[in-house]
């Protein structure tokens, strides 16, 4: 059976945005973040949402691929949306109540705001490691920590580790995603009694789901030390990475953008 590709995910599609240097995405990536987190009013959000739109397009991924990770974060979404919307004031004006409980048009604005900048925050960060390659990710964030190797900071070795834990997400995900559909086909039932017993419906799946993942961090261990992998120092590369004109203007072009939308708006 065919195991759908999950968020975060490399997407091997040539594209504009493929093709940028890793090290312009990460600046991208964190001019996107302040942006976001700047503005203070649904005209900001729609701006950079028809940004976020914009880059998706770009990159040629698919969007069922590109919104993917939104359905890992339904549930801090929805604990987003309650928490703002909810009040307990009797002299609020009420569109719904129940008891001393009730949703104002207020609180559900500010609500949806929120939930709204969570959504372009997930969306817009994947397309990091849906465009990049594991070996392109590695190279620009130890590129961007060398300096502080002159301070004794492992720049190389910290850079491999964050690469694998990104890398981990995506497959854990997938390998959670099997075994919950193997689980079902057991006759496993996930979505039926209440909050406990469907926590409880799901231990069947943790365990294997661990014992799949330190399998996993053992064999990778195993291959790198096989390949006499022994951190950063003294490493070559078979294509260095070299940012060009183009990579500069785009950088500091949408970054100023980014941050412009994120100041004004």
């Amino acid at each position: 059976m065919k195991v759908p590709t999950t968020f975060g995910q490399y997407v091997p599609i040539e594209s504009p945005v493929h093709s940028l240097d890793a090290k312009v995405k990460l600046g991208l990536v964190a001019a996107f973040t302040v942006a976001l987190f700047m503005v203070d009013g649904f005209p900001g959000l729609g701006a950079l949402g028809a940004a976020t739109v914009a880059a998706v397009a770009i990159s040629r991924v698919p969007w069922r691929i590109a919104v993917r990770g939104v359905k890992t974060v339904l549930v801090i979404l929805l604990f987003t949306l309650i928490v703002h919307a909810l009040r307990f004031d009797a002299a609020t004006v009420a569109l719904v109540r129940i008891g001393p409980v009730s949703i104002d048009s207020g609180g559900l604005r500010t609500g949806l705001f929120f939930v709204t900048r969570i959504v372009l925050l997930v969306v817009g960060t994947s397309l990091l490691t849906l465009t990049t390659t594991p070996v392109q990710l590695t190279d620009a964030i130890e590129r961007l920590l060398r300096p502080l190797e002159r301070f004794g900071f492992p720049a190389g070795d910290v850079a491999m580790m964050l690469t694998i834990a990104l890398r981990f997400i995506p497959t854990t995900a997938a390998e959670a995603e099997k075994i919950v559909v193997a689980q079902t086909a057991r006759g496993a039932r996930f979505r039926e009694g209440g909050l406990l017993a469907r926590a409880r419906a799901y231990v069947p799946v943790l365990v294997p789901l661990f014992v799949n993942l330190f399998r996993r961090a053992e064999d990778l261990a195993t291959a790198m030390e096989a390949r006499c992998y022994r951190g950063g120092v003294g490493r070559t590369r078979l294509h260095p990475a070299v940012m060009g004109a183009g990579d500069w203007a785009v950088l500091c072009c949408a970054s100023v953008g980014l941050i412009a939308l994120g100041v004004l708006l």
